[in-house]
């Protein structure tokens, strides 16, 4: 099979550049070897962040302005106003809210909020607060980033493109074919199921797929040390607690990121990120929710953790490295032959990466379309679960309230 472009990984970045390429007339097919979304993209708390939080130290910096019109794109997509059309993607909120604990540290931080973004906070009144921040220290605001559920997301694409997105196995199923370093001739597949081959020839190939590019650039002969992995231990609460999505800001910091959204049961379940998921990297799960309850209850005044349940789940976030050898501030991509390697960094820069990664594609051939009769019979792959549909081993939250006592 004759192809423009044969993308691996099917996340935000793969999906939406498998969007805007058929859209713009290539002819392109994405492989998946898991799940659609398996690892960051489901992982994610759906947060399609403007650049606020980079700006909490007073400074317009390049993260920030790499970012801050991500919103818009999104909420254009959203609303069928542009492609991909988004608009069957459940939304959780259409924005967020920003409080602040008590502390100078904290006050003087949100100083930097309002610098050069296309979003800016929008002070509430105490009326205007829901019941869970009535009782914060200092102003609550709305912050126009709207928050999405991740799985209907990658539902919304499956449906437009379920065509052209195949599964396959990755250890016994795919052979790369190089002619030198980056250089891919063909790709051999065999079906999962029933054995018969596929050979495609692309013009191009994409590796989008997170922390498996790294394993696809050693399959074609490329450096796997321009990415790194930044680990990161997320929080899951669920039980009686209210909707809620925000970010908790303590000084040049997101002390605690909430978002929430629903179990297949009906139960309210809470992500928590931020500075929470990065200083738990090191901890237990048990030594990571303690910490966590207690950051809650500093940044939510009041809240009533009684009857609640909690787990937490670890993942890792592939970014590439810049040439200083520092974290991106924005995508990053190599092309390399006919590859190009792409991490998008962050969900909300989705768009970014696919727009950046099509201006450095060839311009796509006059051939037929896709043959639907070849690829009938080919799986196309599940969604992958919600990470609190898939943990085993859920805790009350009086376990832990009783151990932090008899510590102390």
């Amino acid at each position: 099979m004759q192809l423009d472009v044969v993308i691996f990984g099917g996340g935000a970045a793969g999906l939406w550049l498998l969007d805007e390429l058929r859209e713009h007339g290539h002819r392109a097919l994405l492989l998946e070897a898991t799940a659609l979304g398996h690892g960051q993209t489901i992982a994610s708390q759906g947060i399609i962040h403007g650049g606020l939080k980079y700006t909490l130290q007073g400074l317009m910096n390049r993260s920030a302005e790499q970012i801050r019109d991500m919103p818009d794109v999104w909420r254009q997509c959203l609303d069928d106003r542009r492609r991909p059309y988004l608009s069957a993607t459940r939304m959780r909120s259409d924005d967020c809210y920003l409080w602040r604990t008590d502390g100078i540290r904290s006050r003087l931080g949100l100083i930097g909020a309002q610098w050069g973004l296309r979003i800016t906070p929008q002070k509430l009144s105490e009326r205007e607060r829901p019941a869970v921040l009535k009782h914060c220290p200092g102003a609550v605001s709305r912050l126009p980033e709207p928050v999405i559920s991740p799985y209907s997301f990658l539902q919304a694409l499956r449906t437009t493109h379920q065509d052209a997105i195949l599964q396959i196995d990755a250890r016994d199923g795919l052979q790369l074919h190089c002619d030198g370093p980056g250089s891919v001739r063909a790709i051999q597949l065999q079906h999962p199921t029933n054995g018969s081959s596929l050979t495609l020839s692309p013009q191009a190939c994409i590796f989008s797929a997170g922390s498996g590019n790294q394993l696809l650039r050693e399959q074609c002969g490329l450096t796997a040390t321009a990415s790194q992995l930044r680990p990161l231990h997320m929080v899951l609460v669920r039980g009686q607690l209210p909707m809620l999505n925000g970010h908790c800001v303590d000084g040049a910091r997101t002390r605690v990121t909430v978002t929430a959204d629903q179990t297949s049961d009906g139960e309210t379940v809470w992500q928590l990120g931020g500075q929470v998921a990065e200083d738990g990297v090191h901890m237990s799960g048990e030594d990571l929710i303690r910490y966590a309850g207690g950051e809650l209850r500093s940044a939510l005044p009041g809240l009533e953790l009684a009857h609640t349940n909690w787990s937490t789940y670890r993942v890792d976030r592939a970014e590439g490295i810049d040439d200083d050898g520092q974290r991106p501030s924005g995508p990053r991509i190599l092309s390399e032959g006919n590859t190009t390697t792409v991490w998008p960094t962050k969900l909300a820069l989705a768009p970014m990466a696919a727009s950046q990664v099509r201006d450095q594609l060839p311009s796509p051939a006059i051939r037929p379309s896709l043959s639907p009769t070849l690829l009938a019979d080919w799986p196309c792959p599940a969604i992958a679960q919600p990470p609190w549909e898939t943990q085993q081993s859920w805790t009350p939250w009086s376990v832990h309230e009783f151990g932090q006592r008899r510590a102390a």
